[in-house]
């Protein structure tokens, strides 16, 4: 079950950088990287309100906030950043490191011990995206450094957030994240909206929704539930197959070439995050809910 879940989440996932990449083109950045949490937090609320949440303490806010920080504003507005640069094709090489990414943060925050392996073998998928970005135009770009920083906050709220479902539910960790934002992403999407103008093609729109609603909200849900169920290091490596398929969607649906180059270094990039899973990593009990609050069921 925790598979599935993990793959229904990755699934979702994996259309994001290209229906990104076509929002962009006709909205401002800014807007499609923080406009999508502001919409994704009406339903969030709802469902806060419907399930009758209390605040979280101030421990859990402080978890919520880190979360925050990587799904809610820096994958998203980095990666529409790159993407106005980037095809979604390049740009899923580079996210390909996010499983190993995503492991090295489980193992920061669980005060875990890594062998030398992992570190070699998550040094090696670093190694091929940099060689892979430089081969592509004169150096790594300003746009390719951005994807880089958006793996590695992406990587801190997937990590945090797994952890932090184990204790309160998947559904209630990226609602309260979307709710506990909306006070900066609304105006600031707000402002940039009006910057940059709503004047777009009905399919930067249309990739804007989805943006909106399943990358954003409804596939955290899944996502979330799996790395609580089934462990963050061993569910992580359902993520290998999400530059593969973000690829292929590039290619099929969205017209974007995939050349050889970058299918080999897609290929190194999930080697290298099959061999930090293969690493010897040793395992600290987790963190339970510290005085739960009575009459809310914390294990959904």
């Amino acid at each position: 079950m925790p598979v599935l879940l993990g793959l229904l989440g990755v699934l979702g996932f994996s259309f994001t950088l290209p229906l990104t990449r076509v929002a962009v083109d006709g909205l401002d950045p800014a807007f499609v990287g923080l406009g999508r949490a502001a919409v994704a937090a009406l339903p969030a609320a709802v469902l806060l309100a419907v399930w009758r949440e209390r605040l979280p303490d101030r421990g859990t806010l402080a978890r919520l906030a880190l979360v925050a920080l990587g799904v809610v504003f820096g994958f998203p507005l980095l990666s529409a950043l790159a993407l106005r640069e980037l095809t979604a094709a390049h740009s899923a090489v580079i996210v390909g490191l996010l499983p190993a990414a995503t492991a090295a943060m489980a193992v920061a925050r669980a005060g875990e011990r890594p062998s030398a392996g992992f570190w070699v073998a998550s040094g090696a998928g670093l190694a091929a995206v940099l060689a892979f970005a430089a081969s592509q135009g004169a150096g790594v770009s300003v746009a390719d450094l951005l994807v880089l920083a958006a793996v590695v906050l992406g990587a801190v709220g997937y990590a945090e957030g797994g952890a932090l479902a184990r204790e309160m539910g998947g559904n209630r960790v990226i609602c309260w994240a979307l709710v506990l934002s909306l006070p900066l992403t609304l105006p600031i999407g707000a402002v940039a909206a009006v910057a940059g103008g709503v004047d777009a093609p009905a399919d930067a729109w249309l990739g804007f929704a989805y943006v909106a609603i399943v990358s954003q909200f409804v596939a955290f849900f899944a996502w979330y539930a799996a790395l609580a169920r089934g462990g963050v290091a061993k569910i992580g490596q359902v993520q290998l197959v999400q530059p593969l398929l973000t690829l292929a969607w590039a290619a099929a649906f969205f017209g974007e070439s995939v050349g050889a180059g970058t299918l080999i270094a897609s290929l190194a990039v999930v080697a290298s995050v099959v061999a930090t899973q293969r690493a010897r990593v040793g395992h600290t009990r987790p963190r339970t809910l510290r005085n739960p609050a009575p009459g809310i069921d914390y294990s959904r």
